[in-house]
């Protein structure tokens, strides 16, 4: 029997709702119910890491879970592990986990939109399916895996389309990876390439903007006098900006800021098309970065790991690509 540690970080999975129809933090996990069942599928250990609202996640306890989850596989010598975690945050968190888990053993990561005692709550399902991916042979050397409503999806590509929805978790452009079914556990695909960096902590001041017509360049400008690291910026379409945004854009860049572009469409990726004013081939002649398909979030990580090893927008740039 495999021996899988579950790590409960918190969020409504760990949750229960009052007579407002307010979902409050618990004291005690209500999933305890539901790990004494799974004793039929894996041999579990759990770890009680964290107990908060995923709002309350920073980049900094990101990199702990990760040194807790290397130093307890090294303990206890385990075939797989699930992380519990609330769903505001749960992709960045798998993310960062997937850059910087560099193993084949299984890390899925699960969450709940409805809590523990909500009718048709779907913590207890979703944590019996991690499970079940957690102790499939099939799972190893995949990277961080995400697995809610019965769907098995990439950390990198996986995000929160809906706000209430249960199935709320989708791969713009791919699609899951694979399905969770009462008989067990299929991929149909799955990554061609992964990535992983050493890494010991997050130190760098990373922004997130979002265009928007009309930007007024003094966002820009107002970022820049915050001492930032880097600046990512989710633009129009295939990676346009409104024209005024183009000079703060190269003054940062003349400083050795990174500047990195996503699109904030909700599929697709940006190049470098357009050559008008604030057009993306423009953009990319200046030296702004491009990111091959990640979403806003997404990128501001990878970024923040990038500049631990280097500050050089070149090797940065072929990191992004």
């Amino acid at each position: 029997m495999k021996k899988i540690l579950i790590v409960n970080t918190g969020g409504t999975i760990a949750m229960q709702e009052n007579n407002f129809g307010t979902s409050l933090k618990d004291d005690i996990n209500p999933l305890y119910a539901t790990i004494e069942s799974l004793s039929t599928i894996a041999s579990i250990i759990v770890d009680d890491f964290l107990n908060i609202p995923s709002p309350h996640m920073t980049p900094a306890l990101m990199v702990q879970l990760a040194d807790r989850l290397i130093e307890r596989v090294k303990q206890d010598q385990l075939d797989g592990v699930v992380v519990t975690h609330g769903t505001d945050t749960l992709e960045e968190t798998a993310y960062l986990l997937d850059l910087s888990l560099n193993w084949d053993i299984p890390v899925i990561v699960t969450g709940a939109m409805r809590s523990s005692n909500e009718v048709g709550a779907d913590g207890p399902h979703n944590l019996l399916s991690a499970v079940k991916v957690a102790s499939c042979d099939d799972a190893k050397g995949k990277g961080v895996l995400v697995v809610l409503n019965d769907e098995i999806h990439t950390a990198k590509n996986v995000t929160k389309s809906h706000s209430s929805n249960i199935a709320t978790f989708q791969s713009p452009q791919y699609g899951p990876i694979g399905i969770v079914t009462k008989r067990g556990v299929r991929f149909h695909h799955t990554l061609t390439k992964r990535e992983c960096f050493k890494l010991t902590s997050l130190s760098k001041n990373i922004a997130l903007l979002k265009a928007y017509t009309g930007m007024d360049p003094l966002l820009i400008e107002v970022i820049a006098n915050t001492q930032i690291d880097g600046l990512v910026i989710e633009a129009f379409g295939q990676g346009n900006l409104p024209p005024g945004l183009v000079d703060p854009i190269q003054k940062l860049l003349s400083k050795n800021i990174p500047v990195v572009l996503v699109s904030r469409c909700f599929s697709g990726i940006v190049q470098d098309v357009y050559s008008y004013e604030g057009g993306g081939r423009i953009l990319k002649e200046l030296g702004v970065i491009f990111a091959n398909g990640l979403n806003g979030p997404k990128a501001r990580l990878k970024l923040m790991v990038l500049l631990e090893h280097t500050n050089d927008l070149t090797k940065i740039q072929k990191q992004f690509e």
